[in-house]
């Protein structure tokens, strides 16, 4: 794969199945490198393999879901430059619009009855955002923050336009459209209404998620006001909105929470993690499932050896379905009421998302072949249904291969070393990913490709800090950022140069970007092996963190504690003098979890203490630059990376 094959990265969104269990519709979705954006629409997928087809043709459609009835399918596509919400007959035509919020919608859910559907969307302030024509966003009025949690990388401010609950009626699919009104003798004119109109049931000033119906209720998630933890709480609100919110559980069972799920007995279920007393204590804290009681919440799953985070949770009759990340893989497993859990799938696979009803069960996944795809799981048996990364493996793909290596301390190191064609000696790239809780999986991965295609051997690995491996082996490194996980990667580098005499060790390359741009700014601090480096959107400065990124009020605080000795003893800017290594530094403009001032500083010490080094900033783009930025960026960003290399390996 070359970085101009981007295009062909095909992703697929979780399953929606029909309620008869026939066919399943996702949303695979691609970067258009000609229209410089992200595209993709809804897949049709019958499940008797007789092939997929294009359901709808909207430039970016995506979050299928059937309705309960399965006449129709709900979806979130692009008009007016904001996601809507709209609805298309089970059988294609024309879609409905549902929704016409400014801000967009974030999330929705069917009632059971197929007749309305509750979504979560962003209210802005009278005067900002363009509620008002005239006032521009410079002459918008003062924000006054009075409590830490105010903004998110990739949205901007939030404490000005928070997401509220809404409840819309779903018109007959079959409904005759609207027409725009002709003008009249008498110069009067009637609008024409883009989408019906939707009942606000929430008016706070915090963020609700995960809406859920249930019975005559919406289930939702939200944080207190002024909250100075990372505490949920979920609230309970009546779907005529006659009545006021009602609090079903608070900050005191210490869940942060990812999702809610209601069973068809009306059982509650949470993904949640739990903060611990002060409510912060996030690192390395697995989400693990609990039930909802009439006391509280109880787990079901050991957060120890089952780690949930970013699950799909399905609550059906008796058994809770969801995906446990493990070694660089994703499985899906079923948890009953009790607590017992059953193994759904095996082998090297990453599950991406599921569906269940009467029949079989679909689920969306990725694997060292395909960057995802569509099949069915039956008795441990994973067969595809499709097959959308076809055109990607024939531009030519390597296939990783698997390693453990003791450290220098006796811990194992797991990870993988992959090799472009040839005899060799090839030079190698050292590859760490962010997080730190995050790892490197099994699936086709496009930064492995390009860069064996272009020559280079690449080694990347799981160090201490990250995921997949218990919370123990992630919370090795609170306070102690820059020890294990040096050694750790360290170790994984010589384990692969020992164990293939392809690799060439004189010739080395390292980077990583956002924690992995920590741990390659502190590497090159302490190690001067590496012929050039590259820092891409660095956590390199814990000391300017807090209160300049949109987790920097509890991140830094918990990884790299809050004395300044303590936190100096952990930072690459603290160090920065130490570097020798030819550097690029890359950081997108717009990037809140990382601000450009952590590259700008970090760049600017290295450079005048005569260091070779360059920095490269993408305008537009925040902190995901890399997995979701406008394809002609991303593609730019691959070439000045294999430039940077090719110049000093």
């Amino acid at each position: 794969m070359k970085a101009s094959d981007l295009g062909l990265l095909r992703s697929v969104s979780a399953p929606a199945l029909h309620p008869t269990g026939d066919r399943a519709v996702v949303s695979m979705t691609h970067p258009h490198l000609g229209s410089d954006a992200n595209v993709g629409q809804l897949w049709t997928v019958p499940l008797d393999g007789s092939g997929a087809h294009r359901l709808t043709r909207g430039k970016n459609d995506g979050a299928p879901s059937w309705s309960p009835d399965g006449h129709a399918i709900a979806f979130v596509r692009e008009a007016g430059g904001a996601g809507q919400l709209f609805i298309v007959d089970a059988h294609g035509g024309e879609a409905i619009q549902l929704t016409d919020q400014k801000q967009g919608i974030e999330d929705f859910r069917w009632s059971d009855d197929s007749t309305r559907i509750a979504f979560v969307a962003r209210v802005a302030e009278a005067g900002r955002y363009g509620t008002v024509e005239g006032i521009a966003a410079g002459a918008e009025p003062a924000r006054r923050m009075t409590g830490l949690n105010y903004k998110a990388n990739g949205l901007g401010y939030t404490i000005d336009r928070p997401a509220q609950l809404f409840i819309v009626t779903v018109p007959a699919i079959d409904v005759e459209p609207d027409y725009k009104p002709a003008p009249l003798a008498d110069g009067s004119k009637v609008e024409l209404e883009l989408a019906p109109e939707a009942l606000q049931l929430t008016h706070g000033s915090t963020d609700v998620a995960s809406p859920r119906f249930l019975e005559h209720h919406i289930l939702y998630v939200t944080t207190p006001p002024l909250s100075t933890d990372l505490r949920d709480e979920i609230w309970t609100v009546a779907t005529d909105g006659e009545s006021e919110p009602q609090l079903l559980t608070g900050v005191d069972a210490n869940l942060s929470i990812e999702s809610v799920d209601v069973a068809p007995d009306g059982t509650k279920y949470l993904l949640a993690q739990d903060m611990g007393d002060g409510g912060l204590d996030f690192v390395a804290r697995n989400s693990a499932l609990y039930r909802l009681d009439e006391s509280g919440p109880t787990r079901l799953t050991d957060p120890e050896t089952i780690d949930l985070t970013g699950s799909q949770v399905t609550a059906l009759a008796g058994k809770v379905l969801v995906h446990d990340r493990t070694r660089g893989r994703v499985r899906l497993i079923a948890v009953t009421g009790d607590g017992g859990v059953e193994e759904l799938s095996t082998g090297d696979v990453e599950i991406l998302g599921h569906a269940a009803s009467a029949g079989p069960m679909v689920v969306t996944f990725a694997t060292p072949e395909t960057f995802g795809d569509v099949g069915i799981l039956a008795d441990g048996v994973l067969t595809p249904l499709t097959d959308f990364s076809a055109e990607l493996r024939a531009t030519g793909i390597v296939d990783p291969v698997e390693l453990t290596v003791a450290g220098r301390d006796g811990y194992d190191v797991h990870g993988w070393m992959a090799t472009p064609t040839g005899e060799g000696p090839h030079p190698t790239l050292l590859m760490i990913h962010g997080g730190p809780y995050a790892d490197y999986g099994v699936h086709l991965f496009d930064e492995v490709q390009v860069y064996t295609d272009a020559g280079y051997a690449v080694v990347f690995c799981n160090p201490r800090g990250s995921a997949g491996y218990g919370q123990a082996h992630g919370r090795a490194i609170r306070g102690a950022m820059g020890t294990v996980d040096l050694s750790d990667v360290l170790d994984f580098l010589d384990g692969a140069l020992d164990a293939n005499s392809s690799l060439d060790r004189e010739r080395l390359g390292i980077l990583g970007g956002s924690y992995g741009g920590y741990l390659t700014a502190w590497t090159i601090a302490h190690d001067h092996r590496f012929k050039g480096a590259i820092v891409e959107r660095g956590f390199l400065a814990p000391e300017s963190f807090v209160g300049s990124s949109d987790i920097g009020w509890f991140f830094g605080q918990e990884y790299t504690g809050t004395e300044p000795e303590q936190i100096r003893a952990q930072s690459p800017q603290a160090v920065a003098l130490q570097v020798k290594t030819p550097t690029l530094v890359i950081h997108s403009e717009n990037d809140l979890r990382c601000p450009l001032g952590q590259a700008e500083t970090w760049y600017a010490t290295v450079k005048l203490n005569g260091v070779e080094a360059e920095l490269l900033v993408f305008p537009g783009e925040n902190h995901e630059l890399s997995r979701s930025g406008r394809p002609r960026h991303r593609l730019q960003r691959f070439d000045a990376i294999l430039d940077w290399f090719g110049r000093h390996l």
